[in-house]
């Protein structure tokens, strides 16, 4: 793209720039540190120019929105036709209350659902279970029946919104929990749309919410992806997971180079299944952290989708430009929220919000101001969503397609986001693939290393937190804290011990049986766990089938 004369002519001002004009500025008026670094740690020189980028392709790196490589955007228009969905991340306590925290986000313009679910449901307990107790509806709402599921989304449209759902062991019982649900409303499952997460490799690697060994898992992710396919047309059967990644201290390159490695794997395993590529891959969704790098994020976003374009033709062969197309929600960085001056982390979301909006994503939860301390007041929820609402229709950032787009630096930060990735591609191959890699640490010593350098840089002064080792200021707390209903818990086990006692208990058992036998076979699980949830089998009778056919993972100690 560049002609190499004028490229010379660039070399040339660009060094007699740096000896006049840098020099003589540099001597009055000195940099304020030695080194610069992003968010991961990695140097920023000082200024781009094509120089930089000098065999850059227009059409093999940029392209053009909603075609391959989809760099600039995997749709034509992106934003200049439909917003992104705005779906706040929610769930606390009982069915009830979550259920009217719905509510209330749809009635102030939310366009999308995302549930949260507490500890014990994540782990496949029920609320009554001895491991639950303490964790009733703490982290998200507590879902152990069918009937909390038909609670949770009593008056919610489920044939006119999406809805996420944060699960990830347990997945294809939640999911069948929600599709007989909306079976009750009169909503065929053809007609449902949303996602699942279901990524269980992230589990391995960061957050910890495993159950089952990792071959049993990927089953069962497989067997939700085959369903799907094959029955909810307009369901996302998996959400791959790289913000809790992020979360867990991992840079912004190990995000993605171990996320999309991640998304591979299952493409992997459903084609292993059987499964046409192009029947599935249109349906794979992804989800990234938004951090406080501004540009190392869009950046980051940029590089995904081209990776996985040329992932999807050049080493599985997918025809279907879908399968090529990269599409992912995001979430503001958690980790970065302070329990210190709450107020200022309403600036940090808008900027980690406006940096996921200009990557291009499909759809956004902003963090609300106080999840530091606690689960978000309807008041911090709410400013989170208006924060949301005023990028969308008073920056306008959504009027343009990828308007950085060009920029020296960022396609500079887009290419550095795509070496390093395929360099952690190869070390994943060299463990043996990404279950190897887990079992052999790799991806835990890698994250606990750079998160050990993030708070080292802190500690030392070398990277400011506002508030926190820098403009600190002891003052009260100041916000309103979200209190729930301290009688919940009562409900929701009295709820619970009736079910047990009305329901056709013959039926429950003769479903288990059932379940049972498909997973000591090889056939997909999805019809049978569907079977027991419409029986009103509990969460945890359905996840104890599953813990004594596969047992239970334990980790082993990494050093």
């Amino acid at each position: 793209m560049f002609d190499k004369t004028k490229l010379n002519a660039i070399a040339q001002a660009h060094e007699k720039w740096a000896e006049t004009t840098l020099q003589q500025s540099m001597s009055k008026l000195p940099e304020r540190a030695e080194k610069f670094i992003t968010a991961s740690g990695e140097s920023v020189p000082r200024l781009f120019t094509p120089l930089d980028i000098p065999d850059f392709d227009y059409n093999a790196d940029l392209g053009f929105p909603g075609e391959a490589p989809f760099t600039r955007g995997a749709h034509p228009t992106l934003y200049r036709s439909r917003l992104w969905t705005m779906r706040m991340f929610a769930g606390f306590g009982s069915a009830e209350e979550t259920n009217a925290r719905f509510k209330y986000l749809l009635e102030h313009g939310q366009t999308g659902l995302s549930i949260a679910f507490d500890l014990p449901t994540l782990y496949g307990y029920d609320t009554d279970a001895p491991e639950s107790e303490g964790e009733f509806g703490r982290c998200g709402v507590a879902v152990s029946s069918l009937k909390d599921m038909e609670i949770l989304l009593d008056g919610i449209p489920t044939d006119q919104i999406t809805t996420s759902m944060t699960i990830n062991s347990p997945a294809a019982i939640i999911w069948a929990m929600y599709i007989a649900a909306a079976e009750k409303q009169g909503i065929s499952m053809e007609k449902l749309g949303g996602t699942t997460q279901n990524d269980i490799l992230k589990e391995y690697i960061a957050q910890k919410e495993f159950i089952f060994p990792p071959a049993p898992s990927m089953r069962l992710v497989t067997d939700t992806i085959e369903f799907g396919s094959r029955h909810l047309p307009k369901w996302n059967t998996i959400s791959i997971s790289g913000y809790h990644i992020r979360e867990a201290g991992s840079t912004a390159a190990q995000e993605l180079a171990f996320t999309l490695a991640d998304g591979l794997e299952y493409v992997r395993w459903c084609i292993e299944r059987g499964l046409n590529i192009d029947d599935f891959a249109p349906r794979l969704s992804f989800f990234f952290n938004a951090h406080n790098d501004f540009f190392e994020e869009i950046a980051k976003y940029r590089a995904a989708r081209r990776i996985w374009a040329h992932e999807m033709q050049e080493t599985f062969g997918a025809k279907n430009p879908r399968s090529w197309m990269l599409r992912f929600h995001t979430q503001t960085a958690g980790a970065t929220l302070t329990a210190q001056q709450p107020e200022v982390n309403i600036a940090r979301v808008a900027i980690q919000a406006l940096a996921a909006v200009l990557g291009g994503t499909q759809s956004l939860h902003t963090n609300s101001m106080d999840e530091a301390l606690a689960l978000p007041s309807e008041k911090a929820v709410n400013i989170a969503l208006r924060t949301q609402q005023v990028i969308a229709h008073e920056t306008g950032v959504a009027n343009t397609i990828d308007p950085l787009g060009g920029s020296f630096y960022l396609e500079w930060l887009t290419d550095e986001m795509e070496r390093r990735t395929y360099e952690m591609f190869k070390q994943i191959d060299h463990f043996g693939g990404v279950i190897k890699a887990i079992e052999a640490g790799y991806f835990q010593r890698e994250i606990a290393e750079s998160a050990f350098r993030y708070q080292r840089e802190i500690d030392k002064q070398e990277r400011i937190i506002v508030g926190v080792n820098e403009y600190v200021k002891a003052e009260p707390l100041a916000i309103p804290i979200l209190q729930f209903d301290p009688d919940g818990e009562r409900r929701q086990i009295a709820r619970l011990q009736q079910l047990r006692r009305e329901r056709d208990n013959e039926k429950v058992g003769a479903a288990l049986h059932a379940l049972r036998e498909a997973a000591l076979g090889t056939a997909n699980m999805m019809p049978f766990i569907l079977d027991a949830v419409r029986a009103y089998a509990t969460l945890q009778e359905i996840t104890d089938v599953l813990r004594q056919v596969f047992g239970v993972y334990q980790e082993p100690v990494i050093v």
